[in-house]
């Protein structure tokens, strides 16, 4: 191929496949090395989860409610994270905390 023929749009579209090519080409062996290694893995009896200490995490349970909207049960706040605009609000109306308490 002579490049020196090639014009700066083509250059440019030779470069971009070119790139493309090379990350296809890493991906490509790196799942062929993953599927070699689980195989590996399997012969020997094992997971590759286990093996590597990649088990899936495991999901949190979501906080307890610790607040509720006194004018809408339905909307709690477990006392984390930014204050929600009910609780400041029944706040800034003489409510105390005990009495948004679940």
């Amino acid at each position: 191929m002579d490049l020196d023929n090639l014009s700066l749009k083509e250059l440019k579209e030779l470069q971009s496949k070119v790139a493309k090519a090379i990350a296809n080409f890493e991906d490509r062996r790196k799942r062929e090395a993953l599927t070699a290694l689980e195989e590996k893995a399997r012969e020997l009896g094992f997971s590759f989860a286990e093996l590597t200490g990649l088990a899936p995490a495991r999901k949190r349970a979501s906080p307890a409610a610790k607040y509720a909207n006194p004018a809408n049960p339905s909307e709690t706040w477990s006392g984390r994270g930014r204050k929600p605009r009910w609780f400041s609000d029944a706040m800034a109306a003489g409510k105390s905390v005990e009495e948004l308490s679940v």
